[in-house]
């Protein structure tokens, strides 16, 4: 029940948040289909250069008694590990959550570079995003890695939550033509933008935010998730214990009922011998 009750306001900022990240995403995406063959295209757009170092941010949560909900982000993270260092990639590793952190650092403690804690946190907010979007730039401009992956739990409903990765950096911009334009819902007439101040100016201010807004939903995705994983597992916790009540006490009354038919068997049979 306290998880139900928990899992409406989680699926609630969630679904809220969605909206924001996909129309940050769109604005990106039109202003690098114009400057993506720029000199000065910031590096968070377009990358380094360099593919040899892998940052994987994995976000879990910091209680159990959620099912698989952790073992699920910890198994895709595990197989992103492996597949990357078939490749002979280096993995680092930026671990959210305490769940995440017990499970993985078994077998690659050596990989972890970061580990946040959102136990001490009474609810999730745009600040803790903040915070760790400010690690990881700083990480990127500093040279530590070259793309970055975030790994969450995609929240679909209450029975359904999908680990994902994706690429935050570089931007993961799709210029496909055939995608739909983030101002295609409005009429333009041969209109013509302009931006003040550039594109570039723009893109400086607007990537390292939409890397605090992708770690924001991603969290809040997370909750929602891990609120609906918890239901589920109690509710079938709750089953799981009736049914075994159920069996106990079945099993109770036909061991009493055979130890009275034994007793009284002794008595008639020690009636019948006097």
């Amino acid at each position: 029940m306290v998880a139900a009750a928990k899992l409406r306001k989680a699926q609630e900022a969630a679904e809220k948040s969605r909206p924001y990240s996909e129309r940050i995403d769109s604005v990106i995406k039109n202003l690098a289909s114009s400057m993506m063959n720029v000199g000065d295209t910031p590096e968070l757009l377009k990358g380094n250069g360099k593919t040899d170092i892998f940052l994987l941010v994995v976000a879990t949560a910091d209680r159990g008694l959620c099912g698989g909900f952790n073992t699920n982000i910890v198994r895709k993270a595990n197989q992103e590990i492996l597949d990357l260092e078939k490749q002979g990639k280096t993995v680092k590793l930026f671990l959210i959550g305490k769940k995440g952190y017990d499970q993985l650092k078994r077998a690659h403690a050596n990989k972890i570079v970061h580990n946040v804690s959102l136990k001490e946190e009474r609810k999730i907010h745009s600040g803790i995003s903040q915070k760790i979007g400010s690690q990881i730039t700083e990480m990127f401009e500093n040279n530590e890695f070259d793309i970055c992956k975030l790994i969450y739990s995609e929240f679909e409903n209450v029975m359904t939550q999908n680990a994902i990765s994706k690429t935050i950096i570089p931007a993961s911009v799709d210029l496909d033509a055939s995608s739909p334009s983030p101002v295609s819902d409005t009429k333009l007439d041969g209109s013509i933008y302009s931006y003040e101040p550039d594109e570039v100016g723009i893109l400086r201010v607007l990537l390292p935010r939409n890397i605090n807004t992708q770690i924001f939903t991603a969290l809040l995705e997370n909750q929602a998730g891990e609120m609906g994983s918890k239901m589920t597992a109690m509710d079938n916790a709750t089953r799981n214990a009736g049914d075994m009540i159920d069996k106990l006490t079945l099993t109770f009354n036909r061991t009493r009922q055979a130890q009275i038919t034994s007793e009284l068997i002794e008595i008639i049979s020690g009636a019948e011998a006097l």
